[in-house]
């Protein structure tokens, strides 16, 4: 589909030229405006795009990185009906090379970085802050605009924006709820990129159907550190009393309070149950043998459990002020996006008094809720039936992968991969060998930069650019608690 637009269209370009080839004076204007881009400053020329502002422009070796804001519509069907100004960072290195468009559908950072794809084909870099994560939200906000495709309508005005500057071939990309992200782009405007690579993207289709989970967690990792993880998550619940007098007397210290979820006791059991999920999300195989794990959960004491459970899923989060910054994420999760439930098989039912809570209970309730189950549905049904030139990659022991995209076979030119015993880090660097090497030489295709020895010999792939320990950390994209 892609080739068959993209000679279209030079079709339409041959024949304008051949009309207006006999015309010198016609084709001047077009050659004093290409000669007046080569020597602009490329700042000047973002600025000059109707609603991009300048924020700042921080300094970086080999890239010039700009902080922009651009002005969105509320709501893309209906423009009238106001404007917010959208937080969005420019990684500038060529017109002449690739763009990546990435985002990690939370906030955006505002200090130089450079996702995988980009290190691999050398290229631009544009992120972009979700809408209604502050300061990219509306005021006042209509949380009826927040919403899968009015997100995607905001990609794609900032790439047609863009895409006159950075003429190249684009590929988008995002990890966890930024692969979700690219993948919905994708679905709704897919004549937009050239790739996506999309990394660690939970699908959840069926919201109500979660046994795949049930079934990851029997099976991941080793018997001895699930039963390990198993042990303190029980304890935690087994020792309530005394361990909430304790996060009583922090609450009470820091200020924390708990209107939004209804009590200190949902809170505690919340945290308490995001335990072994938060483990195998952010952790290896080999932190189970960790100090932070206590080997024995019946014999620790309280402030080892604590300061297990502390650590890994985070007492602070589903306090009023833990919450509020991720109001978007559970009012998307609670309306289409979908979210995890799972068993607890190892905990006597005494112990559990709430058990996974829905979104609805993270988000103030003065903000309407309504689920849309043929949300998900859609975006898969298209993924399997019309996946073009998109990569999706998950982690062997992420929880999230438990419900991954598939591809049916009517997808071209796409693939699914997994990096074995990796966690919510997972990247195309840690697939096996053979993967690993399909996956850069594709990504090096599409961004229409792949040499002639890899077109030839997918072994020789290798990413364009020098890994820098600034701008190319791997770290996994830690969000507390339980979200994608």
């Amino acid at each position: 589909m892609r080739k068959a637009l993209r000679w279209f269209l030079a079709f339409v370009v041959l024949i304008g030229t051949v009309g207006t080839a006999g015309t010198a004076a016609a084709a001047q204007p077009d050659a004093t405006q290409a000669d007046t881009a080569k020597t602009t400053d490329i700042k000047d020329r973002l600025l000059a795009i109707p609603g991009v502002s300048l924020i700042e422009e921080k300094p970086y070796p080999g890239y010039r990185f700009f902080v922009l804001a651009f002005t969105q519509p509320v709501d893309h069907r209906n423009p009238r009906k106001g404007t917010f100004q959208q937080r969005v960072t420019l990684l500038h290195k060529d017109t002449a090379r690739p763009t990546v468009f990435y985002t990690g559908g939370y906030n955006v950072s505002t200090n130089p970085g450079r996702r995988e794809p980009t290190q691999i084909v050398d290229g631009n870099q544009v992120s972009m802050e979700y809408r209604f994560f502050n300061p990219s939200r509306p005021d006042p906000a209509d949380w009826s605009k927040l919403d899968i495709w009015q997100a995607a309508s905001d990609q794609h005005r900032i790439f047609k924006a863009l895409k006159k500057i950075y003429g190249k071939k684009w590929i988008s990309t995002g990890g966890s709820k930024g692969g979700m992200t690219a993948t919905y782009y994708e679905r709704f405007y897919p004549k937009d990129m050239d790739g996506v690579v999309a990394y660690v993207a939970p699908n959840d289709v069926v919201n109500k159907e979660d046994s795949a989970y049930d079934r990851f967690f029997a099976e991941v990792g080793t018997e001895e550190c699930r039963d390990r993880l198993n042990a303190v998550q029980r304890e935690a619940l087994v020792r309530r009393e005394p361990l909430e007098k304790k996060y009583a007397e922090i609450a009470a210290a820091e200020g924390f309070t708990f209107d939004t979820v209804g009590s200190l006791d949902k809170a505690y059991e919340a945290v308490v149950l995001d335990y072994v999920w938060g483990f195998w999300q952010y952790s290896l195989l080999a932190d189970c043998d960790s100090d932070v794990i206590p080997k024995d959960a019946k014999s620790a004491t309280d402030d080892e459990i604590w300061t297990s459970i502390d650590t890994i899923s985070g007492f602070s989060f589903y306090t009023d002020q833990g919450l509020e910054p991720y109001t978007p994420y559970y009012y998307q999760a609670g309306t289409q996006l979908g979210a995890p439930t799972i068993k607890f098989p190892h905990i006597e039912k005494k112990y559990i008094r709430y058990g996974y809570q829905p979104p609805r209970n993270f988000v103030p309730r003065d903000i309407k809720m309504k689920f849309q189950p043929r949300a998900m549905r859609d975006v898969d049904t298209w993924v399997r039936d019309n996946a073009e030139q998109m990569l999706f990659v998950y982690g062997q022991n992420d929880p999230w992968g438990a419900e991954p995209f598939h591809l049916g076979k009517k997808a071209r030119d796409s693939y699914v991969f997994t990096a074995p015993s990796a966690n919510h880090g997972a990247n195309v660097a840690g697939l096996v060998e053979a993967q690993k090497d399909l996956a850069t030489a594709r990504i090096l295709k599409w961004a229409g930069v792949a040499p002639a020895a890899v077109q030839a010999d997918p072994s020789k792939a290798k990413p364009l650019a020098k890994f820098d320990s600034k701008l190319d950390k791997r770290d996994v994209e830690r969000e507390p608690a339980l979200r994608p």
